[in-house]
């Protein structure tokens, strides 16, 4: 099977079949960046859609139509319709993956979480029904009462906790793990306020900071985060702190309109 690289929005939904035999939308975009995970993608896929209940799609984004990741996503999707990959054309990198699966999502909520399988998908159906209730980010979190992080650099962690922690105390930012990628969005709040990042990983606390800024709800719930068992991370800390410290930084400010948010998008990109 051949994905179509440049048409992000299929002409069919292979969810389930609602009332009267018409295709039901997705309630869930599952995003997934990768970069050359091969057969390790496989048993995060295979934990997804074992956990996954809603109707949803599940979009794994490629820098690269050579990407190692490809002929395996092709071979899962034999027996798995809702599955996808896409060619990420805004750049290379895990941010602008990102970017590109947020806006190739027929949802109304988007879940991001890493092809390595470090995220346990078991929250992803309640993330999205806190998404459905009204909050613009839900957070899983590993630095909650029931979370945890096993393994992983010990710096990195560090970092993080005190970042999430003293967001929440401080900036009253909704959750106590700002930083962690594993997250659900409402895709019109993402589509409003726009994504600024093009580095790494720290889409997370960007949308994080601009809800907190816009005064809009965020809310958490537990997760425990393993550490991958197989290949290496892309996660590079000491090239990403300046981005994740320049957003915990304006998560501080005063309170800005979303059209606020979207014109400071607009004038960032150009």
């Amino acid at each position: 099977m051949t994905e179509t690289t440049t048409d992000t929005r299929p002409d069919t939904d292979t969810t389930t079949a609602a009332a009267g035999g018409q295709p039901a939308p997705p309630r869930v975009t599952v995003v997934i960046p990768a970069y050359n995970e091969a057969g390790h993608i496989v048993p995060a896929l295979d934990r997804i859609f074992e956990a996954v209940q809603l109707p949803a799609e599940v979009l794994v984004v490629v820098d690269s139509p050579e990407d190692t990741t490809v002929p395996v996503v092709e071979h899962y999707q034999h027996t798995e319709p809702r599955l996808r990959w896409l060619h990420n054309t805004y750049g290379r990198g895990p941010a602008n993956a990102i970017r590109f699966g947020i806006d190739a999502a027929r949802a109304k909520v988007a879940v991001v979480t890493m092809a390595d399988g470090c995220d346990d998908p078991q929250q992803i159906d309640d993330l999205v029904r806190l998404v459905e209730r009204g909050v613009a980010v839900a957070a899983a979190s590993r630095y909650m009462p029931g979370g945890a992080q096993v393994g992983g650099p010990l710096l990195k962690g560090l970092l993080s906790s005190l970042a999430g922690r003293s967001l929440r105390i401080f900036a009253r930012i909704g959750t106590r793990d700002a930083t962690n990628s594993y997250k659900a969005y409402s895709t019109d709040f993402v589509r409003q306020v726009g994504i600024e990042s093009r580095a790494g990983f720290e889409i997370g606390i960007e949308l994080t900071a601009k809800a907190r800024r816009a005064r809009l709800p965020v809310a958490e719930i537990p997760t425990i985060w393993l550490d991958r068992q197989h290949g290496v991370s892309n996660f590079k800390l000491a090239q990403w702190i300046p981005k994740y410290l320049h957003w915990y930084f304006f998560a501080y400010g005063r309170p800005l309109t979303l059209n606020a948010l979207a014109t400071r998008h607009t004038t960032e990109k150009d």
